[in-house]
């Protein structure tokens, strides 16, 4: 029971602790370190003027050197939303897909840092958006969990999968259930994402969102077809997951009860046959629905 509770504690601590980082994680600051090259500088404090200058020394040499934290100038001026540092670097050939010592691409730092035009550039320029980072995690997961669906968006018309998986199994809609971005869920499920995805132990969304004990997600979940029937590893239903969760005996039995009025088809409009979506649930009243107030 205390290992099932303390699940969702251990997988934010996980995410906010270099999976996917909360945005701004490491300042401008932090990024303009005592010994870095005079590139790397002028890269971080966007002196596009500066390396413009320096240029036809620099190119050949530096362009793609790498700092103490294994950053080079793009990753710099990606932090730091230098735009323009960005557009003449990744102009000039450099290296668009490099990982830091925390495993994180330039891109991921643009995403992380919510620097939309820098992302945007980067991505035009042909930067990989599946290229995978600290926990498995994609510029896509991170951006799920700022949250941002303006990036999300960018990053899913440059081809970025949209179930993509990090190390435990978890895509960017599972990753924002355990954040409890509501708003970024119903996002992704109209943006396509797999509702019946399954994680490291077959867990569902789903079954994710109960043991979030997140009852709008869950609704949010079953208008888009998830399955209450779906089993993990060990043959636990999101059903199971509510009722050993004390927290949650509420839940537990508000989805006992929406199966029920499935199974006796007592909800379904107009007689239709096959699940639902909770919106035409419940012929009558939303009072008679077992989900309550959809609105």
């Amino acid at each position: 029971m205390h290992r099932l509770i303390g699940l969702l504690r251990s997988v934010r601590e996980r995410s906010t602790s270099g999976s996917a980082s909360a945005p701004g994680a490491a300042g401008a600051s932090e990024l303009r370190e005592k010994g870095q090259g005079a590139l790397h500088s002028a890269a971080a404090s966007g002196d596009l003027a500066e390396l413009q200058r320096r240029w036809w020394w620099w190119q050949r040499l530096r362009i793609n050197r790498r700092d103490a934290k294994k950053q080079t100038p793009l990753h710099l001026a990606c932090a730091n939303g230098h735009a323009d540092v960005v557009r003449f670097l990744a102009g000039k050939k450099c290296q668009l897909n490099p990982r830091d010592s925390l495993k994180k691409s330039p891109l991921m730092k643009a995403v992380d840092h919510q620097h939309k035009d820098c992302v945007t550039i980067l991505l035009e320029h042909g930067a990989k958006p599946n290229l995978k980072g600290a926990g498995g995690n994609t510029a896509l997961h991170m951006a799920a969990v700022i949250p941002s669906k303006p990036l999300v968006e960018l990053l899913l018309e440059h081809n970025a999968h949209i179930d993509a998986q990090n190390e435990l199994g978890y895509t960017p809609l599972t990753l924002a259930i355990t954040e409890r971005c509501e708003e970024m869920v119903e996002f992704l499920l109209q943006k396509g994402a797999d509702v019946h995805a399954r994680d490291k132990h077959e867990r569902t969304p789903l079954m994710i969102a109960v043991l979030a004990g997140n009852m709008n997600t869950i609704k949010s979940l079953l208008r888009h077809g998830a399955d209450l029937s779906h089993q993990d590893c060990i043959g636990k239903q999101a059903t199971h997951y509510a009722r050993e969760l004390t927290l949650y005996t509420n839940i537990a039995e508000q989805l006992e009860e929406y199966i029920r009025c499935e199974m006796t088809g007592e909800c379904s409009a107009g007689g239709t046959e096959g699940p639902a979506v909770l919106d035409s649930f419940c012929a009558g009243t939303a009072a008679h629905c077992p989900l309550g107030d959809l609105q």
